[in-house]
């Protein structure tokens, strides 16, 4: 079995949105109550750093890039999205996936990337943290899933490389 870690293609969207989906169905790591038509999600996400995971010719994970803001001066500053698919979640796959992301974001001129994590989805804030995020805060009852508040934990990822 072997893992590869490479670009997004078109061609793949019909297994990351079926990873994408079984994250919303968790319900702690996301917002989204649907997947979004290719084309929502196409605009939501920076072209350059799109990454999936393969594992015997099936996408099992994805992690992509979102400009935090239109303004010149936030140019360097990313969110990130890591998703894995249930089957293969606790195998690493997240982790390379993040590491890469990374790789990519610094190539492409990115010096903070930063994650709001639901604070009940301890793996993945364990992952970005494993990955070299740091909590800087909380968000408390940041927003309301099916009648429920849920906080989200503010983590960061300053490049030690980028924008020094």
């Amino acid at each position: 079995m072997s893992l590869t870690i490479r670009t997004f293609k078109f061609t793949d969207w019909n297994w990351v949105s079926k990873v994408y989906n079984e994250g919303i169905k968790t319900g702690i790591a996301t917002f989204e109550t649907q997947v979004p038509d290719y084309n929502s999600w196409d605009k939501k996400y920076i072209d350059s750093c799109r990454i999936v995971a393969e594992l015997e010719n099936e996408v099992v994970g994805f992690a992509v890039l979102s400009q935090v803001s239109e303004r010149s001066v936030y140019k360097g500053v990313a969110e990130v999205s890591v998703y894995v698919s249930k089957k293969s979640r606790g195998q690493g796959i997240g982790q390379k996936l993040l590491n890469e992301l990374i790789l990519q974001s610094e190539t492409n001129g990115f010096w903070t990337l930063q994650a709001g994590i639901f604070s009940q989805n301890k793996a993945s804030i364990e992952l970005h943290k494993k990955c070299g995020f740091r909590i800087i805060g909380v968000r408390e009852k940041i927003g309301c899933l099916k009648g429920k508040w849920f906080s989200n934990q503010f983590l960061e990822r300053r490049s030690k490389i980028i924008g020094i």
